[in-house]
């Protein structure tokens, strides 16, 4: 039914106008709205027909029968998938883009442009996520012997990115040991990620088991994500709070509190923005967001991946009401995370 409502090119422009003027407006769409701004000559009678058509494939709805048509998820959908894809960005985002990053100095200062401008763009939250544990890209690791037989170890990521954690092991390690191991990990595995680090020890542990058992035993205990836990909900940097507190979508305050709530929790935001590295499209659109919230049936997700020196690392995007202007908000994402990546790998 849906498909067959989208098959006329006619009937796929007048949903996009659609939902760019409810978008705009905020308003339910009349058909004499669109016979306005369309570009054929269209009677209302055969537009109001159209957007019957439209609603009875579950693309509108309309809120009381005097009214206009308001945009359903699916059209939402649609439009992201049909009409956003195709977008380009616009000169005057790129320019001030460029011009927010160029402020930006250190690694934190480009998180904190990078969040700022993608708040801006959404009226939501801009989201930047440092990469799984797993994915972490190694550039140097030190481990140190506490007196009471924990370990604390520091795993240093390109672009200075640092991660600690104190470990109990099951057995007590010496200092030596653990400059040795530090020493093998650095010197075999920088630029590597500690999920491949794993794959490649476990590896040579099967075949090589003489040569290195000892010290891979070590380094698998020392350096295994699943051993240092995924600390990523403590690296995630969110702007524009405000911003989505303003918006009309939450003035429901049951809605508000509890999507507030997984704001301040946020391991709920970086399991739904992680999820996006795997994905095969360089943006990643969702609509409804109900794995953070009640409230996230009202909410879009435009996500990236950003890599540094060719190693895929984190994810960044944004997190607004569904009545988002996706072309705008979708070419903004895919350059800040071109950006994001290029300016993170030159520190």
């Amino acid at each position: 039914m849906r498909d067959a409502a989208l098959q006329e090119r006619r009937n796929r422009q007048i949903l996009a106008d659609i939902v760019r003027m409810y978008i705009e407006t905020g308003e339910p769409v009349s058909s004499r709205a669109i016979s306005k701004r369309f570009e054929e000559t269209l009677s209302t009678a055969t537009i109001r027909n159209v957007m019957a058509d439209l609603e009875g494939a579950g693309l509108l709805y309309q809120p009381h029968t005097s009214a206009g048509r308001v945009p359903t998820a699916a059209a939402y959908r649609f439009f992201a998938q049909e009409i956003g894809s195709q977008a380009t960005l616009s000169v005057e985002d790129r320019d001030w883009i460029q011009r927010e990053f160029k402020l930006a100095t250190t690694s934190a200062e480009i998180t904190e442009r990078a969040g700022h401008v993608l708040a801006e763009v959404s009226n939501g939250l801009g989201i930047i996520v440092s990469p799984p544990l797993a994915k972490t890209v190694l550039e140097h690791a030190r481990m140190w012997l506490l007196p009471d037989g924990r370990v604390v170890v520091v795993l240093i990521s390109p672009g200075g990115i640092t991660r600690d954690k104190i470990l109990r092991p099951n057995r007590r390690f010496s200092q030596s040991e653990l400059d040795a191991t530090a020493e093998f990990l650095n010197r075999q595995y920088s630029g590597w990620t500690l999920e491949a680090i794993r794959g490649d020890l476990l590896q040579k542990l099967a075949t090589e088991r003489e040569s290195y058992e000892g010290i891979i035993s070590r380094a698998l205990t020392l350096c295994d994500p699943a051993v240092l836990g995924d600390e990523s909900a403590l690296l995630v940097h969110v702007e524009g709070t405000a911003q989505i507190v303003g918006t009309p979508e939450f003035a429901d305050q049951g809605q508000l509190h509890d999507l507030l709530a997984a704001i301040e929790e946020k391991h709920r935001l970086v399991a739904v923005l992680n999820a996006c590295i795997d994905t095969p499209e360089p943006v990643h659109v969702q609509i409804g967001v109900k794995e953070i919230s009640r409230a996230g049936e009202n909410l879009a997700l435009i996500s990236a991946p950003y890599m540094t020196h060719d190693q895929m690392q984190g994810s960044l995007g944004v997190l607004g009401p569904t009545r988002m202007h996706y072309e705008r908000a979708m070419t903004a994402v895919a350059y800040v995370a071109q950006l994001f990546s290029e300016t993170l790998s030159k520190i």
